[in-house]
């Protein structure tokens, strides 16, 4: 466990000075168990009463009022006495129209505990419409009221800031804009991702409670494959632990970190499925094609509503000149092979593992590229059908086929960078060389598409690499370039094309024509 003192340090304070705020935090990053430590923390410390409440049993309830503030005053009063002593809890609760029934509670409760009352209001963006407003209503009503006859201090908690849901009758909490009633709050907490430092932490104490030891270069690997993100740190644990029953007597490693997040992304478990599903939402797209694509644009300002949803969903993060970027390599691989999966007929065609081996055991880059390349002069057309992330597809399609034809020797990464005109893969090949040691091929992909009436992108992408293999410490890579201009005339595919960059550095080019448009007839005269 993390300390919850230590995720959200603010709160002891805000609760002193008697404050109203708002805790957000995307999916399964720890905030429930992390509010129900605090305020075990806050009751135990003797000078307030204070519980962290659920209102998510409203949300079947919709517009119904009164249903839903009925099934939740039901829950509260459960979790008061799962979490209080006898006299901090709430009294018999007081009748009254749905319209004041949750506050006139909040009132009673506060005006007969002997304590200052505070309430962790969990999964407030559960609630909508109607059931919403009076929820917020009644809380910015009985604020003036406080400390005695109303909670001393009430954090409201959900995915979002509170602030901006719209709040407005009919309106939906899962986009932000329009008014709110929840205008007294004096601070917006958001609960981050795991530290490396906390990353280590945690897995220490698994160590000392059991002996299994995670190195060091494992424990770096996993903040790197998940930049903190803690289902995902979690879940890499408990793959080695639960499922690939790694030895405890055995030290964990990097190669069966990496073993275990192939298997979580293959899993699809429910936290990996419901990002995915996300991906169809138009505002996500508008935010998440940019970064997929390469695109020489950054995402636009103008739809910084959308960025700002999709940073509280987790999938992007932000934080240095780059930019938004996506959230963690392993969110980056799932919404990859999401996307490829759109336009691969069947897994059939794909390549298969070890396909493309060579004699000595290396991977045999330009056979992959060469089999590609006839593959996309047959179904390359099918990836410009106004299908979502259009522009995209190119990039996803070629993660998939190298990731199909090293799976079980290797890996695939995605790397974007926002408004550079870059997308670039990344492929490690693990092999037994011809003197029996085992070694590693690092490989690196520049990608890039030519659609029609723009300038061909191939100069600027040498340039680009060139900078790439430079911070890498490479000698040489390639450009696959993706043209996806319908060709007047028959094209070959030819061999790979071979360049020297500024840097000295070997630069290998594949260029990938779509088949000939089809000349029309001419009628009989």
């Amino acid at each position: 466990m993390i300390a919850a003192s230590a995720r959200l340090p603010e709160v002891p304070g805000l609760v002193a000075r008697e404050n109203y705020f708002v805790v957000h935090a995307p999916r399964q990053t720890g905030k429930t168990t992390t509010l129900r430590a605090l305020a075990a923390e806050l009751t135990a410390s003797g000078k307030y009463a204070a519980v962290k409440l659920s209102l998510q049993s409203g949300a079947a309830f919709g517009d119904d009022i009164g249903g839903a503030t009925r099934s939740i005053l039901a829950k509260a009063r459960q979790e008061a006495q799962l979490g209080l002593p006898a006299d901090l809890r709430p009294p018999a609760w007081p009748e009254g129209p749905d319209g004041y029934l949750f506050g006139g509670s909040l009132a009673a409760w506060a005006a007969s505990c002997p304590r200052p009352l505070v309430l962790f209001l969990d999964e407030i963006d559960s609630l909508t419409g109607a059931t919403l407003v009076s929820v917020l209503s009644q809380i910015r009503e009985g604020f003036e009221d406080r400390p005695g006859a109303f909670p001393a201090s009430i954090a409201v908690c959900g995915l979002r800031d509170v602030r901006d849901y719209k709040t407005t009758a009919g309106g939906s909490p899962e986009r932000s804009g329009g008014p709110s009633p929840f205008n007294i709050v004096v601070e917006s907490l958001r609960l981050g991702d795991f530290t490396l430092g906390e990353v280590r932490a945690l897995y220490s104490q698994h160590t000392a409670e059991t002996g299994r030891v995670f190195t060091d270069e494992a424990v770096e690997h996993v903040y790197a494959l998940t930049g903190g993100q803690p289902w995902l740190v979690n879940a890499l644990a408990a793959e080695i632990v639960d499922r690939m029953k790694v030895p405890a007597t055995e030290p964990v490693t990097v190669e069966q970190i990496d073993t275990a997040r192939e298997r979580v992304i293959q899993a699809r478990p429910s936290h990996l499925d419901s990002l995915v599903r996300r991906l169809r939402e138009p505002e996500v797209q508008r935010v998440l094609l940019p970064l997929l694509a390469g695109s020489e644009q950054p995402v636009d300002l103008e739809y910084s509503d959308d960025r700002s949803f999709v940073l509280d969903l987790g999938l992007i993060t932000e934080g240095d000149q780059a930019g938004p970027r996506i959230a963690n390599p392993i969110y980056a691989e799932v919404i990859s092979r999401a996307l490829a999966e759109q336009v691969v007929p069947s897994p059939a065609v794909l390549p298969t593992a070890r396909d493309f081996v060579l004699p000595d055991g290396r991977f045999d880059v330009p056979g992959a590229l060469t089999g590609l390349a006839a593959f996309w002069r047959t179904h390359g057309k099918m990836l410009g059908d106004g299908r979502p992330y259009e522009e995209a597809l190119p990039h996803a399609f070629l993660f998939a086929w190298l990731d199909r034809a090293v799976n079980g020797d290797g890996d695939v990464f995605r790397e974007y960078a926002n408004g550079r005109g870059r997308a670039d893969l990344y492929l490690r090949w693990r092999y037994t060389a011809r003197d029996g040691a085992r070694a590693e091929q690092r490989e690196v992909f520049e990608v890039k598409a030519q659609r029609p009436g723009k300038a061909d992108p191939l100069k600027g992408a040498i340039v680009q690499l060139d900078d790439y293999l430079n911070h890498l410490g490479l000698s040489s890579g390639y450009i696959v370039i993706f043209d996806q201009r319908p060709q007047p005339m028959p094209a070959a595919d030819g061999p790979l094309t071979t360049q020297v960059s500024p840097s000295g550095h070997s630069i290998s080019i594949a260029r990938l024509v779509l088949p000939p448009a089809r000349q029309p007839t001419r009628a009989p005269s």
